[in-house]
């Protein structure tokens, strides 16, 4: 009686498996990390313009009690550079006249600072929003348009 040798295949995956597997995982991590960090960046946006709305509102409650946007000394929000809650922007305030304020936002860190679309945010006293991408042209809709 002869016995027929068998040869048992090991447990596991062949190079191709694997290689294919690292392929299909790069061209994944290709397309899902750019858009991440897109959408970090825009959603780091409201940094800016949340900070910029709540001074504005601040300003406004000191200009309807006291009928100037210059700080009296119940009034909470003087003129000058701060930074943002989140760290990711400046922010100045510009009181040129008793009835007039600039608020403006610039990006302090990254990721903000690699947000070519959102170079810089403006908000006047009379409410307009605007803003300017890195080559100077306007982008107040796709900056301001989620709020």
């Amino acid at each position: 009686m002869q016995r027929k040798a068998t040869v048992r295949r090991g447990a596991g995956f062949t190079l191709v498996e694997l290689m294919v597997t690292v392929g299909i995982v790069g061209i994944l991590a290709a397309i899902a990390i750019p858009a991440y960090s897109a959408f970090v960046r825009q959603s780091n946006r409201t940094d800016a313009t949340r900070t910029m709305l709540a001074d504005a509102q601040a300003l406004q409650r000191c200009y309807s009690q006291n009928f100037t946007y210059t700080p009296a000394p119940p009034c909470p929000t003087p003129a000058g550079t701060t930074t943002s809650p989140g760290g990711f922007y400046s922010i100045t305030i510009t009181i040129p006249t008793a009835t007039t304020y600039t608020i403006s936002a610039t990006p302090l860190t990254t990721p903000q600072t690699a947000d070519k679309p959102c170079k810089s945010f403006t908000l006047l006293s009379t409410g307009q929003q605007s803003s300017l991408d890195s080559g100077g042209a306007d982008s107040t809709k796709t900056c301001w348009g989620s709020q």
